[in-house]
């Protein structure tokens, strides 16, 4: 026992009246300058670190609350699918890997889809969570996002993704992999329409992601410092044997190799995106958008299927 610190300072900080349930994330490091941030502050800015502009990871949910107008949206159920065909296990059961990310980010799986509008426009947004087993593509987020493409082609309304990922999810093999050309035929169809698919690439979108839907968008965007790439520089160093260029696989040296279009600031993604629609949609800047049609919710196949 420490008397020092079990009761010494104890006494101490009831005769001064400190409180003992301050917060442990009051205040926020920034990781490029080191200069700590008040997390209100950061809050009311996107988690955009005003001096650097370094730009935080967000979960799904306040991704889409920042994006829609007002903070107002329709969450768009997701599919049931199998939770765990194959019966993976490594140091642990993938049944309960599952359960602990739906415990840690509230969500059943690495995808978000909402219905809204941004600046007026009617539009779909699809969110990738990478809190939740790094934003991984498996059955269920694969059967997402192919649900996404038919909500917005039921509704014809344009389609943006942000993408955030670390790649298939290796519990569950081949059916992951197997989502990837699954994701792709919904761009096809989605454009076939005639309606714009937005990609907005974000910290970090790797994997076989990149290899299929994060790089198939009529506008290709991406956050400031976002690293985009199918492997990691790491692994890239180490099969080539060379030192890679500062910045490679940043947003930024992409943009300049011609990988992506734009490198747009979280702050200004709203306006940038009803921009684009507008210009896609061929909507005059002055005219208010016409209603959307009030339509009903999307039908949902509630039996568990593996997605093949």
């Amino acid at each position: 026992m420490n008397w020092i610190t079990n009761y010494v300072r104890p006494k101490i900080n009831s005769m001064l009246g400190r409180r003992t349930d301050m917060p442990e994330n009051l205040w926020i490091k920034d990781p490029e300058t080191g200069e700590m941030i008040f997390h209100k502050d950061l809050e009311s800015n996107q988690f955009v670190i005003p001096a650097s502009g370094h730009h935080m990871k967000i979960s799904a949910k306040e991704r889409l609350r920042y994006f829609f107008d007002d903070g107002k949206y329709e969450v768009l159920e997701n599919p049931k699918v199998v939770q765990d065909p194959l019966k993976f296990r490594d140091e642990k059961r993938y049944t309960d890997r599952l359960k602990e990310a739906k415990a840690k980010t509230s969500l059943e799986d690495a995808i978000l889809n909402g219905a809204g509008t941004i600046e007026g426009l009617p539009v779909i947004v699809t969110v990738q969570d990478f809190a939740f087993m790094g934003g991984s593509l498996g059955m269920a987020a694969g059967e997402a996002i192919v649900h996404a493409f038919e909500v917005a082609l039921q509704r014809k309304r344009p389609l943006i993704l942000f993408a955030a990922s670390g790649g298939a999810r290796m519990q569950e093999g081949i059916l992951s992999l197997m989502q990837l050309p699954r994701t792709t035929v919904g761009v096809d169809r989605l454009k076939e329409a005639g309606l714009p698919y937005i990609v907005v690439l974000t910290n970090p979108t790797t994997g076989g992601v990149t290899a299929s839907y994060a790089m198939l968008g009529d506008v290709q965007i991406a956050e400031p410092g976002a690293l985009i790439g199918f492997a990691g520089p790491r692994v890239i160093e180490q099969t080539i044997r060379e030192k890679l260029p500062d910045g490679f696989q940043r947003a930024e040296y992409l943009m300049e190799h011609g990988m992506v279009d734009m490198v747009v600031s979280r702050l200004e993604m709203r306006q940038t995106i009803a921009r684009l629609l507008r210009m896609l949609l061929k909507v005059p800047e002055a005219e208010k958008p016409l209603e959307p049609e009030i339509l009903p919710p999307a039908v949902v196949n509630t039996e568990a299927r593996p997605s093949a």
